[in-house]
């Protein structure tokens, strides 16, 4: 399936949000993600099924002042 994922293309076989995390290495990391804009619960990443031409955002917390 095509997937936007952080702005660029990518062809992913993951079927929900937690195996696209899984496959790009995001398992454990303490991480934010959206879904064509709305954003998505670690507890609903599992269940929370991918469709051909979505958008997914996955942003890092960041320190600094």
């Amino acid at each position: 399936m095509r997937l936007q994922l952080n702005g660029a293309p990518i062809e992913a076989q993951a079927t929900t949000l937690a195996d696209l995390l899984d496959a790009y290495g995001f398992t454990n990391a303490k991480v934010a993600t959206a879904v064509n804009g709305k954003f998505v619960a670690v507890s609903a990443r599992p269940d929370y099924a991918l469709t051909d031409g979505d958008q997914v955002e996955i942003l890092a917390p960041m320190q600094g002042g």
